[in-house]
């Protein structure tokens, strides 16, 4: 009998769905499945008819992170990959990416969250940093991201007792953009990223490229450096498209290029 393989991705018209797909470890990331995810990635960023990518996990939860038995098998050696740890957390990719969040979501499954640019949760999501339960420092992105989310002292709350936060108290404090029902957070990501699709790909790409950048730049840089990356939006066959279909009181027919 063939194994399924860790890491699934699925088209669904411009919309590419990648599953973490490793249920009976609660989709915990060893290093092929990091291989996968970065693949998967790759492949959003260089396929022009794929727009927005959603990102979950199988089996009920999003990820409990790193799969520590793996970890200790190699002595702590985690092989990494061009998009860094875990497949995601130092190069997320340049398209936008929404994260559907069913049950746990926690140490660098949260990481993961934080690499996406929109999250849906189930109402019965929970949310945690526990790495220093077990006397380990979370280096996913946690310890920088989370503060510019969340409020700090509910962040330094996370990261300090690794206690997890439900949904409802994530959408409060604005991590969370939606929560849906147990079992609705993949449909409702993707009907999210269809409604996306209505606005031109490279715009997109462009805009989320411009807003994750810009904490790095000052603003004299951040007024050359938008200009070089809107670039790819104005100088596109999409452009042209758009304005066409307006013109023409048509809907525009983009092509991510």
């Amino acid at each position: 009998m063939s194994i399924p393989p860790k890491v699934l991705t699925e088209q669904r018209g411009h919309v590419l769905v990648i599953t973490m797909n490793r249920p009976e470890v609660m989709n915990c990331s060893d290093d092929e499945t990091a291989d996968l995810l970065c693949a998967a990635l790759d492949l959003l960023d260089e396929q022009d008819d794929l727009f927005v990518g959603v990102l979950t996990g199988a089996g009920g939860n999003f990820s409990t992170g790193g799969d520590l038995k793996a970890i200790r098998a190699s002595d702590g050696v985690i092989k990494g990959t061009p998009r860094g740890d875990f497949g995601i957390f130092q190069r997320p990719p340049d398209k936008p990416l929404i994260a559907a969040v069913e049950g746990f979501a926690v140490a660098g499954g949260l990481e993961a969250c934080l690499c996406c640019d929109l999250i849906v949760a189930s109402s019965a999501a929970q949310f945690a940093v526990p790495e220093v339960r077990h006397n380990l420092v979370a280096q996913g992105g946690a310890l920088f991201r989370l503060p510019t989310r969340i409020p700090y002292h509910l962040a330094m709350e996370m990261v300090l007792t690794g206690e997890p936060q439900g949904a409802e108290a994530m959408h409060r404090h604005g991590l969370v953009n939606r929560v849906v029902e147990p079992g609705q957070a993949l449909a409702e990501a993707v009907h999210w990223a269809e409604q996306l699709l209505v606005n031109g790909p490279t715009a997109l790409a462009a805009t989320k490229q411009i807003v994750t950048r810009a904490r790095d730049w000052t603003q004299a840089e951040a007024f050359v450096h938008q200009k070089e990356l809107a670039r790819q939006a104005i100088d596109s066959a999409d452009r042209h498209e758009g304005l066409a279909a307006f013109a023409e009181k048509r809907t525009p027919q983009w092509k991510g290029r």
